[in-house]
């Protein structure tokens, strides 16, 4: 059988798996500090990227099937609310859950500088794991709801717990903005449910149905902004983007790696996900030129305030809002070519960004300062490091042959549909993240070096390990983005069928 065609119980295996390493971790005796807790999670992460993997290679992109969701697992789960247990993947989501069980391995690794209680550490990084790849695979809204919230309770305390000196507030300003909007998210699911006729959650009975269409025209686009919001504070989109720089800044580096480089993706996955998939054309239309526009303004306002950090850490930060600017601009366009760019960006920025937060942990661990008037020169005594971080820098900027630059070129593609006049706006603004991003590199990396850094070692086994292997994906992808945009095209032509575009 094709494995669109039976239950597999592969994702149930993908989905527990973490939750069973976290569960070894707590219950293993510690004797080297945190050496073991460690080990038992770079197993788990590890093992995961081979069930993942597994799942990749046989995952059979069609678009001509009515159904393209394939390892479809589904049992009853609450039935006296018709609530499932029901996960699969298609070519939206299995980027995502590739993208994070590769920056989870990766982020495991470059965790060997905690010390602070180790075991509830590893423990919170694998509940993580199981909460996101949840809510890439839920078909169902309730478990996605569920998953949604899951992720808030690690990524709380590993901020909260495992952060720097103002990590209180910024674990407080993280679970306040994310679950506000988590809130909201519940009201539209249960209005979704209580007012649709068949009382059910399950999202494909519901895809294109076009949710709330009974009603007035204006009920319908409330809905849709409503949830759109919800999305917009996970993105984060302009001006809901205010807990992300403090959350980065305050937390260790494989947890900022997680956030930049998965937990963004979120919400732009549950725009394309639900908001296309569920309200259709007629919701939308109304709100897409106001998307459009906040898209320039995250991109633009981004890249400005990229420009006027003092800290590695906020630029790098700054850096991603103004890059999920383009994901909303390829989700705003409305048409394929955008929705392709705007998958293909996700999973680009994933690495990128990892890349980049790697880099600070490398430099903050020998040096223990981010201010970047403090460093200079660091290639002259760190020339591994440095020659990465100049690849990575033009990975960012958008270079041709890079992941960067074939996702912006899609997104650009398709937004210059809709709206050529932002379009050339965004894509003038390349010019400020070039600026921020060879700056950034040029005063850091290649001015004279400090005596006080004339003794610092170059990059380690792992901390390079890392690193190549995120650079690979880069490099790969730029080459040949075809290897992602197949796995795209028939979730997205369904998408904008079912759209009516």
């Amino acid at each position: 059988m094709n494995p669109y065609e039976q239950n597999h119980f592969l994702l149930a295996a993908i989905l527990l798996l973490p939750m069973l390493g976290a569960l070894v971790i707590a219950l293993a005796p510690n004797p080297l500090g945190g050496r073991v807790p460690q080990a038992i999670a770079a197993a788990f992460a590890g093992l995961e990227m081979i069930l993942v993997g597994v799942m990749a290679a046989n995952f059979v992109p069609s678009a001509s099937r009515a159904n393209t969701f394939e390892f479809m697992d589904k049992l009853s789960w609450i039935p006296q609310f018709n609530i499932q247990y029901q996960v699969a993947v298609d070519g939206l989501s299995l980027p995502m859950v590739v993208l994070t069980a590769l920056l989870m391995f990766v982020a495991v690794l470059a965790s060997g500088t905690i010390t602070k209680n180790p075991k509830l550490y590893f423990v919170l990084l694998m509940v993580l794991e199981s909460a996101v790849i949840g809510v890439f695979t839920s078909l169902d809204l309730f478990l996605f709801f569920v998953m949604w919230e899951l992720e808030l309770i690690p990524m709380y305390f590993l901020i909260g717990m495992f952060g720097g000196k103002n990590r209180e507030y910024a674990a407080m300003k993280f679970i306040l903005y994310t679950g506000l909007a988590s809130a909201l998210m519940l009201i539209v699911f249960l209005s979704i449910y209580f007012l649709n006729p068949a009382h059910t959650f399950d999202f494909l009975a519901l895809q294109g149905t076009k949710v709330f269409s009974q009603y007035a025209g204006w009920v319908q686009v409330l809905a849709f902004a409503a949830l759109l919001v919800c999305f917009a504070v996970k993105l984060p989109m302009v001006p809901f983007h205010t807990w992300l720089p403090d959350a980065h800044v305050e937390a260790p580096t494989a947890v900022s790696v997680l956030l930049a480089g998965v937990l963004l993706k979120m919400g732009a996955y549950g725009m394309i996900r639900f908001n296309l998939g569920l309200f259709g054309l007629e919701a939308a239309k109304p709100l897409l030129t106001t998307l459009a526009v906040l898209a320039v303004i995250n991109i633009v306002y981004g890249a400005f305030l990229a420009l006027a950090q003092t800290d590695i850490k906020r630029v790098i930060a700054y850096s991603s809002i103004s890059h999920m600017g383009f994901v909303l601009l390829g989700i705003a366009a409305m048409n394929q070519i955008g929705l392709n760019g705007a998958v293909l960006m996700m999973f680009s920025h994933g690495l990128i960004t990892a890349m980049l937060f790697l880099f600070v942990g490398v430099i903050y661990d020998r040096t223990h300062t981010r201010e970047i008037k403090e460093l200079g020169g660091l290639a002259a005594i760190m020339p591994t490091a440095g020659a990465i971080f100049v690849f990575t820098a033009m990975a960012n900027v958008g270079v041709p042959g890079l992941s960067g630059f074939a996702g912006e070129f899609l997104v650009f593609l398709g937004a210059f549909q809709s709206f050529q006049a932002l379009t050339i706006v965004a894509a003038t603004s390349l010019v400020l993240t070039a600026a921020y991003t060879l700056w950034l590199t040029q005063r850091v990396w290649f001015q004279a070096l400090p005596d006080r850094w004339a003794k610092l070692t170059d990059l380690n086994g792992v901390e390079a390990f890392n690193l190549l292997v995120l650079a690979a994906g880069v490099l790969v992808l730029g080459i040949y983005p075809a290897l992602l945009t197949d796995v795209i095209n028939p979730a997205t032509t369904k998408l904008v069928a079912l759209l009516g575009v």
